[in-house]
C-alpha cells in the first residue's frame, strides 16, 4: 500500500518569491552583503535537498524558508565566533531613494539606523524580519517557533522601545 503523498512544494516560485526578502532579512542578521549571498544561497540549496520532508501543517513554506535561513545564519555566527552587526551598520537602507540627497532625510535615516542598532538583538531580529524581510506577524510566528499572538506582543514592544530610541 502506498503512502500517501504530500502536496508538492514549489520550489521554482518560492524562490521567486522570497529571494530578496529573505536577503534582506540575512544582511540585517550577518551584517555584511558577501557573507549574506553565502547564506542565501546555503539555505535555498538546504531548503531544495528537504524540500521533500516540508510539511504544511507546521507552517507556510515562506516560515519554514526563513527559519532555514536563520538557522543558517546563526550557523554562520557561531562559526565566525561574533556578534550579528546591528542592523544599523547592515547597510540597510531606511530612507528611500527620494531622500538620499536630502540632509534631513539623511540625518533620520542614521536617527533610525543608530536606534535600531542600540535595540536588544531579539528586538532587531524581529525588526528586520517585519520591515526588511516583510514576514506577517503570522510568518514570523512560524519562523521563530513562537505563537502569532506572541509574535505580535515582541514586535509592540519592540516597536515601543524602537520609538523611544528615536524620541
Amino acid at each position: 500500500m502506498a503512502r500517501p503523498r504530500r502536496p508538492t512544494l514549489q520550489f521554482d516560485a518560492l524562490y521567486r518569491e522570497s529571494r530578496a526578502d529573505l536577503f534582506a532579512y540575512v544582511v540585517s542578521v550577518v551584517g555584511d552583503r558577501a557573507t549574506a549571498e553565502d547564506v542565501v544561497a546555503i539555505s535555498f540549496e538546504r531548503a531544495y535537498s528537504k524540500r521533500r520532508a516540508f510539511n504544511p501543517s507546521r507552517g507556510t513554506p515562506r516560515q519554514w524558508l526563513f527559519g532555514i535561513a536563520r538557522n543558517a545564519a546563526l550557523d554562520e555566527l557561531r562559526k565566525r565566533s561574533r556578534r550579528a552587526t546591528p542592523v544599523a551598520d547592515a547597510g540597510m537602507h531606511v530612507a528611500d531613494g527620494a531622500h538620499a540627497h536630502d540632509a534631513a532625510g539623511d540625518e533620520r535615516a542614521d536617527a533610525i539606523r543608530a536606534a535600531i542598532g542600540g535595540l536588544h538583538p531579539r528586538d532587531r531580529e524581529l525588526i528586520a524580519l517585519k520591515f526588511f524581510a516583510g514576514l506577517s506577524n503570522e510568518e514570523i510566528a512560524g519562523t521563530l517557533g513562537i505563537t502569532e499572538g506572541n509574535a505580535r506582543v515582541r514586535m509592540h514592544r519592540a516597536l515601543t522601545a524602537l520609538r523611544e530610541a528615536c524620541a
